[in-house]
Protein backbone atom coordinates (compact mmCIF):
# COMPACT_ATOMS: atom_id res chain seq x y z
CA UNK A 1 0.00 0.00 0.00
CA UNK A 2 1.44 3.28 -1.01
CA UNK A 3 2.28 6.27 1.25
CA UNK A 4 0.48 9.39 1.70
CA UNK A 5 2.24 12.28 0.03
CA UNK A 6 2.74 13.46 3.58
CA UNK A 7 5.03 10.92 5.00
CA UNK A 8 4.30 9.88 8.45
CA UNK A 9 7.30 9.40 9.69
CA UNK A 10 10.19 11.80 10.36
CA UNK A 11 13.13 10.27 8.45
CA UNK A 12 16.21 10.70 10.23
CA UNK A 13 20.04 9.57 8.53
CA UNK A 14 22.11 8.57 10.84
CA UNK A 15 25.98 8.09 10.40
CA UNK A 16 28.84 6.62 11.87
CA UNK A 17 29.90 8.99 14.84
CA UNK A 18 32.80 8.58 17.76
CA UNK A 19 31.89 8.71 20.93
CA UNK A 20 34.09 10.93 23.32
CA UNK A 21 36.27 9.61 25.77
CA UNK A 22 34.05 10.39 28.57
CA UNK A 23 31.38 8.95 27.42
CA UNK A 24 32.83 5.88 26.13
CA UNK A 25 34.92 5.11 29.60
CA UNK A 26 31.87 5.90 31.96
CA UNK A 27 30.46 3.17 33.26
CA UNK A 28 26.87 3.75 34.66
CA UNK A 29 25.06 1.93 37.69
CA UNK A 30 22.46 0.88 34.89
CA UNK A 31 25.28 -0.49 32.72
CA UNK A 32 27.11 -2.10 35.89
CA UNK A 33 23.76 -3.75 36.56
CA UNK A 34 22.96 -4.58 33.44
CA UNK A 35 26.33 -6.66 32.35
CA UNK A 36 24.99 -10.14 33.02
CA UNK A 37 22.43 -9.49 31.20
CA UNK A 38 24.10 -8.28 27.94
CA UNK A 39 26.26 -11.33 28.05
CA UNK A 40 23.41 -13.12 27.47
CA UNK A 41 22.09 -11.47 24.28
CA UNK A 42 23.73 -13.25 21.26
CA UNK A 43 23.88 -12.00 17.68
CA UNK A 44 24.46 -15.03 16.05
CA UNK A 45 26.53 -13.87 13.63
CA UNK A 46 29.27 -12.24 15.65
CA UNK A 47 29.86 -8.67 15.78
CA UNK A 48 27.74 -5.47 14.94
CA UNK A 49 30.06 -2.90 15.89
CA UNK A 50 31.28 -1.37 12.75
CA UNK A 51 29.21 -3.49 10.21
CA UNK A 52 27.69 -1.18 7.06
CA UNK A 53 24.50 -1.23 5.12
CA UNK A 54 24.22 -3.21 2.38
CA UNK A 55 24.63 -2.10 -1.30
CA UNK A 56 22.20 -0.49 -2.71
CA UNK A 57 21.79 2.35 -0.60
CA UNK A 58 21.27 3.17 3.11
CA UNK A 59 19.23 0.20 4.69
CA UNK A 60 16.06 1.92 6.82
CA UNK A 61 14.83 0.78 9.89
CA UNK A 62 11.38 1.95 11.29
CA UNK A 63 11.17 2.97 14.67
CA UNK A 64 7.70 3.20 15.65
CA UNK A 65 6.73 4.30 19.25
CA UNK A 66 2.79 4.86 20.66
CA UNK A 67 2.61 7.95 22.10
CA UNK A 68 3.77 11.12 23.95
CA UNK A 69 2.09 11.95 26.64
CA UNK A 70 4.86 9.76 28.77
CA UNK A 71 8.23 11.77 28.33
CA UNK A 72 10.42 8.79 28.37
CA UNK A 73 9.87 7.97 24.50
CA UNK A 74 10.75 11.71 23.04
CA UNK A 75 13.20 12.25 25.39
CA UNK A 76 14.97 8.84 26.09
CA UNK A 77 13.74 5.94 23.60
CA UNK A 78 14.25 7.69 20.55
CA UNK A 79 17.67 10.01 20.79
CA UNK A 80 19.19 6.49 22.20
CA UNK A 81 17.79 4.50 19.73
CA UNK A 82 19.03 6.49 16.87
CA UNK A 83 22.24 6.84 18.69
CA UNK A 84 23.31 3.14 19.15
CA UNK A 85 22.18 3.15 15.33
CA UNK A 86 24.63 5.54 14.32
CA UNK A 87 27.07 4.03 16.05
CA UNK A 88 26.87 0.89 14.46
CA UNK A 89 27.05 2.12 10.60
CA UNK A 90 24.85 3.82 8.14
CA UNK A 91 21.27 3.34 8.66
CA UNK A 92 18.35 5.35 8.45
CA UNK A 93 15.94 5.51 10.61
CA UNK A 94 11.93 5.76 9.72
CA UNK A 95 10.68 7.67 13.34
CA UNK A 96 6.80 7.56 13.83
CA UNK A 97 5.14 8.92 16.90
CA UNK A 98 1.51 7.46 17.11
CA UNK A 99 -0.09 9.66 19.42
CA UNK A 100 -1.84 6.64 21.22
CA UNK A 101 -3.70 5.70 17.62
CA UNK A 102 -3.65 2.47 17.06
CA UNK A 103 -5.23 3.31 13.74
CA UNK A 104 -2.26 5.79 13.08
CA UNK A 105 0.07 3.20 13.90
CA UNK A 106 -1.19 0.98 11.39
CA UNK A 107 -0.45 3.55 8.86
CA UNK A 108 2.12 4.46 9.44
CA UNK A 109 3.73 0.84 9.69
CA UNK A 110 2.43 0.41 6.07
CA UNK A 111 3.95 3.62 4.66
CA UNK A 112 7.14 2.12 6.58
CA UNK A 113 6.16 -1.03 4.71
CA UNK A 114 5.87 0.41 1.44
CA UNK A 115 9.13 2.42 1.98
CA UNK A 116 11.57 -0.28 2.01
CA UNK A 117 12.15 -0.82 5.12
CA UNK A 118 14.10 -3.68 6.71
CA UNK A 119 12.91 -3.91 9.96
CA UNK A 120 10.38 -2.51 12.00
CA UNK A 121 11.00 -1.25 15.70
CA UNK A 122 7.42 -1.75 16.85
CA UNK A 123 6.15 -0.37 20.72
CA UNK A 124 2.31 -0.96 19.98
CA UNK A 125 -0.33 1.76 21.03
CA UNK A 126 -2.73 -1.19 21.29
CA UNK A 127 -0.97 -4.96 21.82
CA UNK A 128 -3.95 -6.50 20.57
CA UNK A 129 -4.50 -4.64 17.38
CA UNK A 130 -1.06 -4.26 16.37
CA UNK A 131 -0.88 -7.99 15.81
CA UNK A 132 -2.28 -6.81 11.86
CA UNK A 133 0.82 -4.70 11.56
CA UNK A 134 3.28 -8.19 12.30
CA UNK A 135 1.26 -9.79 9.63
CA UNK A 136 1.69 -7.60 7.70
CA UNK A 137 5.32 -7.27 7.75
CA UNK A 138 5.70 -11.08 7.94
CA UNK A 139 4.32 -10.94 5.05
CA UNK A 140 6.84 -9.06 3.25
CA UNK A 141 9.44 -10.93 5.00
CA UNK A 142 10.57 -7.91 7.28
CA UNK A 143 11.26 -8.70 10.78
CA UNK A 144 9.73 -7.76 13.90
CA UNK A 145 11.31 -6.31 16.92
CA UNK A 146 8.31 -5.57 20.12
CA UNK A 147 10.29 -3.16 22.12
CA UNK A 148 8.84 -2.40 25.36
CA UNK A 149 5.19 -3.94 24.84
CA UNK A 150 5.30 -7.67 23.85
CA UNK A 151 2.18 -7.67 21.10
CA UNK A 152 -0.27 -10.26 21.07
CA UNK A 153 0.13 -12.64 17.96
CA UNK A 154 1.96 -12.94 14.90
CA UNK A 155 6.29 -13.86 14.44
CA UNK A 156 8.30 -11.74 16.49
CA UNK A 157 12.57 -11.80 15.62
CA UNK A 158 12.89 -10.53 19.06
CA UNK A 159 11.37 -9.05 22.12
CA UNK A 160 12.77 -6.56 24.75
CA UNK A 161 11.32 -5.09 27.51
CA UNK A 162 11.72 -4.77 31.64
CA UNK A 163 10.02 -7.52 34.31
CA UNK A 164 7.18 -5.70 33.82
CA UNK A 165 5.29 -7.54 36.40
CA UNK A 166 8.13 -7.29 38.72
CA UNK A 167 7.72 -3.65 38.06
CA UNK A 168 4.60 -3.46 39.81
CA UNK A 169 5.87 -5.65 42.70
CA UNK A 170 8.58 -2.90 43.05
CA UNK A 171 5.85 -0.28 43.60
CA UNK A 172 3.61 -2.26 45.93
CA UNK A 173 6.34 -3.65 48.29
CA UNK A 174 7.91 -0.11 48.13
CA UNK A 175 4.29 1.41 49.00
CA UNK A 176 2.97 -0.91 51.54
CA UNK A 177 6.46 -0.83 53.16
CA UNK A 178 6.38 2.63 53.84
CA UNK A 179 2.63 3.03 55.00
CA UNK A 180 3.58 0.08 57.55
CA UNK A 181 6.59 2.09 58.42
CA UNK A 182 4.27 5.04 59.04
CA UNK A 183 1.31 2.78 61.01
CA UNK A 184 -0.62 4.22 58.79
CA UNK A 185 -4.61 3.90 58.54
CA UNK A 186 -6.97 3.42 55.65
CA UNK A 187 -6.96 2.58 51.96
CA UNK A 188 -5.39 2.43 48.57
CA UNK A 189 -6.48 3.88 45.37
CA UNK A 190 -5.51 2.22 42.28
CA UNK A 191 -5.04 3.91 39.49
CA UNK A 192 -3.29 1.51 37.05
CA UNK A 193 -2.46 2.14 32.65
CA UNK A 194 -4.11 1.91 29.64
CA UNK A 195 -6.38 -1.65 29.25
CA UNK A 196 -4.77 -1.48 25.85
CA UNK A 197 -1.61 -1.37 26.73
CA UNK A 198 -0.26 -5.15 28.15
CA UNK A 199 2.61 -3.79 29.95
CA UNK A 200 0.09 -2.47 32.22
CA UNK A 201 -1.95 -5.77 33.06
CA UNK A 202 1.42 -6.54 34.24
CA UNK A 203 1.79 -4.03 36.55
CA UNK A 204 -0.87 -3.80 38.09
CA UNK A 205 -0.62 -8.11 38.88
CA UNK A 206 2.38 -7.44 40.10
CA UNK A 207 1.29 -4.84 42.62
CA UNK A 208 -1.73 -6.83 43.53
CA UNK A 209 -0.08 -9.66 44.77
CA UNK A 210 1.98 -7.28 47.47
CA UNK A 211 -0.83 -5.03 48.06
CA UNK A 212 -3.80 -7.84 48.00
CA UNK A 213 -1.90 -9.25 50.79
CA UNK A 214 -1.05 -6.44 52.80
CA UNK A 215 -4.01 -5.99 54.72
CA UNK A 216 -4.91 -2.47 53.52
CA UNK A 217 -7.93 -2.32 51.84
CA UNK A 218 -8.39 -1.12 48.16
CA UNK A 219 -10.84 1.29 48.09
CA UNK A 220 -11.44 1.75 44.52
CA UNK A 221 -9.71 0.86 41.43
CA UNK A 222 -9.29 2.64 37.41
CA UNK A 223 -7.81 1.63 34.08
CA UNK A 224 -7.25 4.61 32.84
CA UNK A 225 -7.88 5.11 29.08
CA UNK A 226 -4.79 6.04 27.28
CA UNK A 227 -2.65 6.86 30.45
CA UNK A 228 -4.04 10.16 30.24
CA UNK A 229 -2.84 12.42 33.68
CA UNK A 230 -5.92 14.22 33.28
CA UNK A 231 -8.29 11.57 32.91
CA UNK A 232 -6.55 10.09 36.25
CA UNK A 233 -7.27 13.48 37.67
CA UNK A 234 -11.05 13.02 36.72
CA UNK A 235 -11.07 9.77 38.58
CA UNK A 236 -9.53 10.65 41.44
CA UNK A 237 -11.62 13.82 42.33
CA UNK A 238 -14.33 11.31 42.32
CA UNK A 239 -12.67 9.30 44.84
CA UNK A 240 -11.76 11.80 47.04
CA UNK A 241 -15.29 12.92 47.59
CA UNK A 242 -16.40 9.36 48.57
CA UNK A 243 -13.85 8.27 50.29
CA UNK A 244 -12.96 11.29 52.44
CA UNK A 245 -10.32 10.88 55.39
CA UNK A 246 -9.78 7.44 54.31
CA UNK A 247 -7.13 7.68 51.73
CA UNK A 248 -3.86 6.44 52.90
CA UNK A 249 -1.92 5.69 49.55
CA UNK A 250 -2.78 6.28 45.76
CA UNK A 251 -1.24 3.32 43.62
CA UNK A 252 -0.52 5.21 40.09
CA UNK A 253 1.50 3.08 37.71
CA UNK A 254 3.57 5.86 35.87
CA UNK A 255 4.33 9.15 36.56
CA UNK A 256 2.32 10.84 33.88
CA UNK A 257 -1.06 9.50 36.13
CA UNK A 258 0.77 10.07 39.17
CA UNK A 259 0.34 13.57 38.56
CA UNK A 260 -2.73 13.55 37.63
CA UNK A 261 -3.14 12.08 41.50
CA UNK A 262 -1.13 14.23 42.84
CA UNK A 263 -3.35 17.58 40.59
CA UNK A 264 -7.07 16.19 42.35
CA UNK A 265 -4.99 15.82 46.02
CA UNK A 266 -3.87 18.98 45.82
CA UNK A 267 -7.13 21.13 44.13
CA UNK A 268 -9.37 19.20 47.32
CA UNK A 269 -6.62 20.59 49.71
CA UNK A 270 -5.87 16.96 51.35
CA UNK A 271 -3.53 17.36 53.53
CA UNK A 272 -1.62 15.44 54.66
CA UNK A 273 -1.22 14.15 50.57
CA UNK A 274 -1.47 10.49 50.50
CA UNK A 275 2.08 8.41 49.21
CA UNK A 276 1.60 8.28 45.93
CA UNK A 277 4.16 5.95 43.53
CA UNK A 278 5.01 6.04 39.70
CA UNK A 279 7.27 5.07 37.18
CA UNK A 280 9.46 6.02 34.48
CA UNK A 281 11.87 8.31 36.73
CA UNK A 282 10.36 11.34 34.73
CA UNK A 283 12.07 14.86 35.63
CA UNK A 284 8.55 16.07 36.86
CA UNK A 285 8.59 12.80 38.78
CA UNK A 286 11.36 13.02 40.18
CA UNK A 287 10.82 16.84 41.31
CA UNK A 288 7.87 15.80 42.86
CA UNK A 289 9.96 13.10 44.92
CA UNK A 290 11.92 15.78 45.61
CA UNK A 291 9.18 18.21 47.15
CA UNK A 292 7.82 15.23 48.84
CA UNK A 293 4.55 15.24 46.91
CA UNK A 294 5.07 12.07 45.10
CA UNK A 295 6.72 8.93 47.27
CA UNK A 296 8.42 6.94 44.74
CA UNK A 297 9.28 5.96 41.04
CA UNK A 298 10.72 2.96 38.64
CA UNK A 299 13.64 3.88 36.95
CA UNK A 300 14.22 1.70 34.24
CA UNK A 301 17.71 1.30 31.86
CA UNK A 302 15.93 2.86 28.54
CA UNK A 303 19.46 3.51 27.09
CA UNK A 304 20.19 -0.09 27.58
CA UNK A 305 17.09 -1.13 26.36
CA UNK A 306 16.88 0.73 23.44
CA UNK A 307 20.49 0.16 22.60
CA UNK A 308 19.49 -3.53 22.52
CA UNK A 309 16.85 -2.66 20.15
CA UNK A 310 19.10 -1.19 17.76
CA UNK A 311 21.71 -4.02 18.17
CA UNK A 312 18.91 -6.48 17.25
CA UNK A 313 17.75 -4.40 14.69
CA UNK A 314 20.80 -3.94 12.41
CA UNK A 315 21.56 -7.92 12.42
CA UNK A 316 18.36 -8.31 11.48
CA UNK A 317 18.55 -6.00 8.71
CA UNK A 318 21.61 -7.49 7.54
CA UNK A 319 20.07 -10.94 7.64
CA UNK A 320 21.84 -12.46 10.74
CA UNK A 321 18.72 -13.54 13.73
CA UNK A 322 19.39 -12.83 17.48
CA UNK A 323 19.30 -15.35 20.33
CA UNK A 324 18.46 -14.96 23.24
CA UNK A 325 19.21 -17.18 26.47
CA UNK A 326 14.79 -16.57 27.09
CA UNK A 327 12.48 -17.13 24.64
CA UNK A 328 8.60 -15.75 25.27
CA UNK A 329 6.53 -17.81 22.98
CA UNK A 330 8.58 -18.77 21.02
CA UNK A 331 10.49 -15.25 20.65
CA UNK A 332 14.18 -14.70 21.84
CA UNK A 333 12.98 -12.26 24.94
CA UNK A 334 15.60 -10.00 27.20
CA UNK A 335 13.90 -8.47 30.06
CA UNK A 336 15.77 -5.99 32.30
CA UNK A 337 15.60 -5.26 35.77
CA UNK A 338 14.54 -1.34 37.50
CA UNK A 339 14.96 0.23 40.44
CA UNK A 340 12.76 1.59 42.98
CA UNK A 341 13.92 5.76 43.43
CA UNK A 342 13.37 7.67 46.58
CA UNK A 343 14.02 10.97 47.42
CA UNK A 344 17.27 8.95 49.41
CA UNK A 345 18.31 7.45 46.12
CA UNK A 346 17.95 9.91 43.36
CA UNK A 347 21.71 10.68 43.17
CA UNK A 348 22.95 7.10 42.99
CA UNK A 349 20.38 6.22 40.36
CA UNK A 350 18.91 8.89 37.86
CA UNK A 351 21.81 11.20 38.75
CA UNK A 352 24.54 8.77 38.52
CA UNK A 353 23.58 7.21 35.11
CA UNK A 354 23.73 10.61 33.81
CA UNK A 355 19.76 10.76 32.92
CA UNK A 356 19.23 14.17 34.62
CA UNK A 357 22.04 16.24 36.15
CA UNK A 358 21.61 18.12 39.85
CA UNK A 359 20.84 21.44 37.99
CA UNK A 360 18.20 20.17 36.26
CA UNK A 361 16.40 18.29 38.72
CA UNK A 362 17.15 21.76 41.77
CA UNK A 363 15.53 24.56 39.77
CA UNK A 364 14.78 27.26 41.57
CA UNK A 365 11.28 26.12 42.55
CA UNK A 366 12.83 23.06 43.87
CA UNK A 367 16.27 24.34 45.23
CA UNK A 368 15.76 24.53 49.05
CA UNK A 369 13.91 21.01 49.21
CA UNK A 370 17.17 19.80 47.39
CA UNK A 371 19.41 21.06 49.74
CA UNK A 372 17.25 19.71 52.66
CA UNK A 373 17.35 16.35 50.75
CA UNK A 374 20.80 16.57 50.66
CA UNK A 375 21.06 16.46 46.66
CA UNK A 376 23.80 18.96 45.05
Amino acid sequence: MAPTLERPWEAVTVRDTTRSRREATRKPRAQRMAATLLAGIVVASGALVGCSAPDPGVVKIALLLPESKTARYEAFDRPFFEERIAELGDYEVLYSNADQDAAKQQSQAEAALASGVKVIVLDPVDSAAAVTIVAAANAQGVPVIAYDRLIDGGTLAFHVSFDNENVGVLQGRALVDRLVADDARGGILMVNGAPTDGNAALFKRGALSVIGSSGFEILADFDTPDWSPDKAQEWVTGQITQYSGSIAAVYAANDGTAGGVIAALKAANVTPLPLVTGQDAELAGIQRIVSGDQYMTIYKAIKLEAGLAAEAAVALANGRPVASENVTGGTPTTLLSAVVVTRDTIMDTVVADGIYTVAQICTDEYAAACAAAGIR
